[in-house]
């Protein structure tokens, strides 16, 4: 019996947040971290492109696109989970990718784990998303998110279709993809969708990000050129850091304005 408690205590392997597909064999890893509600399929065209020269771990969060939910998830929890994914990995410094809530799951990472990475891509998003709207946002200590679970769970499926396909067009210009993001979020778990979005809502990482020591490459939507001052100011304390806007389409960079977009990531990828 005490061999068979022990075999199960150290036979137990970790739970992390996530779900990871591996491609390529190279060197030097690359991490990429998907958005609110996004499958890890969005970087599929990315990773074809980065996949012969690094090794390529592409992240699926649990609760989103289909992936089984875990009890509890939380911005916190998710990136000490990947962190601790990175450590037992034991696999040298990475290049993390992230777009949108994972662009902001870069930067908290790299400024709290510096010695897990040695460059980040962030795909449009901000160090505080609730600022833009509220420069006065102070993000609350115990941010209590059980109004906005209780309204997204008390929805049916028709009106949470109905939502998603009023928002994913502002997101998204290319037509041939929205149906494939809205698919995502309607296959996603309602308590993670809740929580995660009011978690992420309650995000401010400007302070933070003063102790990122990396390279990092900011590519934001082209819309976000008309807010530059107010951008900036929300990533003036990112000291190494390299911002682009697109020169076309929304938030989704990756489908909206492709040409550009692989032509900055082969750029920062190849410089030392």
């Amino acid at each position: 019996m005490f061999f068979a408690a022990v075999c199960n205590i150290f036979g137990q392997t970790k739970t992390y947040p996530f779900e990871v597909k591996k491609t390529g064999k190279g060197n030097q890893s690359i991490i990429f971290i998907p958005g609110f509600a996004s499958s890890g399929e969005v970087w599929n065209e990315t990773v074809t492109k980065f996949d012969k020269n690094f090794s390529c771990y592409v992240l699926s969060m649990k609760g989103f696109a289909g992936v089984q939910p875990l009890a509890d998830a939380s911005f916190k929890e998710w990136e000490k989970g990947i962190a601790d994914y990175l450590k037992d990995l034991k696999i040298g410094k990475v290049i993390i990718i992230g777009h949108s809530m994972g662009g902001g799951m870069a930067l908290a990472i790299a400024a709290d784990y510096p010695e897990l990475v040695s460059k980040i891509v962030v795909v449009d998003a901000l160090p505080c998303l609730a600022a833009l709207s509220d420069p006065h946002f102070k993000s609350k200590e115990n941010n209590d998110c059980s109004t906005t679970i209780n309204g997204l769970k008390a929805m049916n499926e028709e009106q949470f279709k109905q939502m998603q396909t009023g928002t994913i067009p502002r997101l998204v210009a290319d037509s041939s993809m929205q149906e494939t993001v809205i698919g995502w979020s309607m296959k996603s778990d309602r308590t993670t969708f809740a929580k995660i979005y009011c978690d992420f809502t309650n995000t401010d990482l400007r302070e933070k990000i003063k102790t990122i020591q990396c390279p990092s490459l900011i590519l934001l939507e082209s819309y976000f050129v008309n807010f530059k001052p107010a951008i900036e100011a929300q990533y003036k304390n990112l000291k190494n850091a390299d911002m682009r806007y697109a020169t076309k389409g929304l938030h989704f960079i990756m489908y909206d304005d492709k040409e550009w977009y692989f032509e900055q990531l082969n750029n920062f990828l190849s410089s030392h």
